[in-house]
């Protein structure tokens, strides 16, 4: 009966009741379910990043990293931005994965977490002529500590190095999608992807493993074409010598 009643009201209120649906759900996911249960029934370190940056792909996405490199991402990020989204069926619930981080870049990340002292206090630079890049979030958790700080732009080293570091691995993470989305529907549009993403994140990508799997499909795969077979091979071979 709600939502025969739901579907009489004007088409403006049904997409705000839709937005906050949406909000509540990856407000949830951002806050409980982005930390990997072993880490909330035994209080594991755990360092998460989170950024909610309106209008960008995704505009909201989380990071969460145990000590021993679990790693949980969540994002409302579109791998097709041209889909046209069911006004019934509602928003799509946000991407979840889970992997490993290699142990260069999980310790890289507590080091730098360390350097911040663990986000007491205040991280955020508070001068009014910076422009936003979205609200972020960093946090910390283990036994004896549960930090929460918010900040748009940072002037201390460490959270700088750690909120680039998180950046990326949220574009390595999308790359991934994308190559999926785009290895499934359209082939044609993987020469552009890989091609851009090679050259603007030549030698920077953290844990590019995580992109293997459709990497290593599209490398095998004789149906695409050479070029990309290429490219996929080379990001191949930057993500072993990485993971050594």
């Amino acid at each position: 009966m709600l939502l025969r009643a739901a579907e009489k009201l004007p088409s403006r209120i049904r997409a705000c009741l839709r937005a906050c649906r949406y909000l509540i759900y990856f407000t949830y996911f951002t806050c409980f379910a982005i930390v990997p249960a072993a880490a909330q029934h035994a209080a594991i370190p755990t360092v998460a990043f989170t950024c909610d940056f309106p209008g960008s792909n995704p505009s909201n996405y989380g990071l969460s990293v145990t000590i021993n490199g679990l790693a949980s991402y969540i994002s409302d990020g579109k791998v097709n931005k041209d889909a046209v989204t069911d006004e019934k069926a509602g928003p799509e619930l946000p991407f979840r994965m889970d992997f490993q981080l290699s142990a260069a870049t999980s310790t890289r990340i507590f080091e730098l977490a360390k350097a911040a002292h663990y986000f007491e206090g205040d991280i955020d630079s508070k001068k009014k002529n910076i422009a936003s890049t979205g609200d972020k979030t960093l946090s910390y958790r283990d036994t004896a500590k549960a930090n929460v700080a918010n900040y748009n732009y940072s002037p201390l080293p460490a959270v700088q190095e750690l909120t680039a570091l998180f950046q990326d691995l949220s574009a390595t993470v999308e790359f991934g999608r994308r190559l999926e989305y785009e290895y499934r529907y359209q082939k044609l549009a993987l020469d552009e992807e890989i091609k851009r993403m090679a050259e603007t994140k030549a030698g920077t990508w953290p844990d590019l493993a995580t992109a293997a799997p459709i990497l290593q499909k599209i490398l095998d795969d004789p149906s695409v074409i050479n070029t990309v077979r290429a490219r996929a091979q080379r990001l191949l071979q930057h993500a072993a010598v990485e993971g050594k």
